[in-house]
């Protein structure tokens, strides 16, 4: 098969489509044919450091943890995934690639709505928010929410499900024309944090009490202002540090509003964490986007050999919603 292969740490010049050997499924994996395969960035940080520690089985030279396909194969203990199936799923890595190998209870299948290029855009940002929001920060009816980068992937899956499960939004995005599209997700209120102080918008539109939950991918840099939105017995949940991972902190205001902070990543966590948190999407999420309540947000679809071109694009900050490749 071919695969998009990191030739060394790098710009997006490194990533080459090579061919490699097709990967054997287990005897409780499936051999997906991929259709299509969403990006992140996390397969920036990783084309920039150079292929690193990896899942045993899994290459540390191949991107892509989020794909759409035909199962192809099925090993011998597995059931209820019949070749043809069209499925998604979460990966380790992998999955710039025709085919990869995924555990059979990673596996969703894609609703009849949805075309593969959008299929391949739900797992990393959907997974992560679903998993932010209501596993860590218990989001409620009501309650009040700050989403930081709004129009990234990330950020238009959490808008989706705090406004579906009925929470107030404030978001941040560097543009009004994002900020405008984020509207029509069910922002409530818009923040271009190139022209605004974002903790002073969420302070005037809530009369100096703030906002109950803030997801934030950017990090350091909105430690501050994320911890003087916060009313008391708020939660901070932190998926990304795109601002950088370090920062000198007044811890008082934590100690004195009792607030909580949460950590969350998908890549490390053990295949057994993965499958109960894609099952638990399963029951809960998938109906959504069977209904078309909610909606994988896909900007642009590059061919899977223009990759370079999708990584420059994707590190321009001009999407709103995910990058996906379409492979042949």
């Amino acid at each position: 098969m071919y695969a998009v292969v990191i030739t060394g740490p790098g710009g997006p010049e490194v990533l080459e489509v090579r061919e490699v050997e097709d990967p054997v499924p287990g005897p409780e994996e499936v051999l997906v044919a991929v259709k299509a395969a969403g990006l992140n960035r996390g397969d920036i940080r990783r084309r920039q450091e150079g292929a690193f520690w990896m899942p045993p089985g899994a290459r540390g030279d191949i991107l892509g943890l989020e794909v759409a396909g035909v199962v192809a194969k099925v090993g011998e203990k597995v059931t209820g995934v019949p070749p043809g199936s069209r499925v998604f799923a979460l990966l380790a890595g992998g999955g710039y690639a025709q085919r990869v190998a995924v555990h059979h209870r990673m596996l969703l299948p894609i609703p009849q709505n949805l075309e593969f290029w959008e299929a391949a855009a739900i797992p990393e940002a959907f997974f992560t928010a679903h998993d932010a929001l209501f596993r860590r920060c218990a989001l409620q009816l009501g309650e009040r929410v700050l989403i930081h980068a709004v129009g990234s992937g990330g950020g238009s899956a959490a808008l989706q499900l705090a406004h579906q499960a009925g929470a107030y939004t404030f978001g941040t995005a560097g543009s009004q024309e994002k900020l405008a599209r984020a509207k029509v997700l069910g922002l409530d209120v818009g923040i271009n944090y190139r022209e605004q102080d974002f903790t002073r918008v969420v302070q005037e539109h809530t009369g100096g009490s703030g906002v109950d939950v803030v997801f934030d991918l950017v990090g350091a840099a909105y430690w501050e202002g994320n911890v003087a939105c916060l009313r008391p017995l708020g939660r901070l949940v932190l998926v990304g540090n795109l601002s950088g991972g370090r920062w000198q902190a007044d811890l008082g205001p934590l100690l004195q509003k009792r607030l909580q902070v949460h950590g969350t990543v998908l890549r490390t966590r053990s295949l057994d964490e993965k499958i109960l948190l894609t099952q638990e999407f399963r029951r809960q999420i998938l109906p959504l986007f069977e209904r078309s309540v909610v909606r994988p947000v896909v900007d642009r679809v590059f061919p899977w050999r223009e990759v370079a071109d999708a990584h420059r694009y994707l590190d321009s900050n001009a999407n709103f919603g995910k990058v996906v490749l379409a492979v042949d």
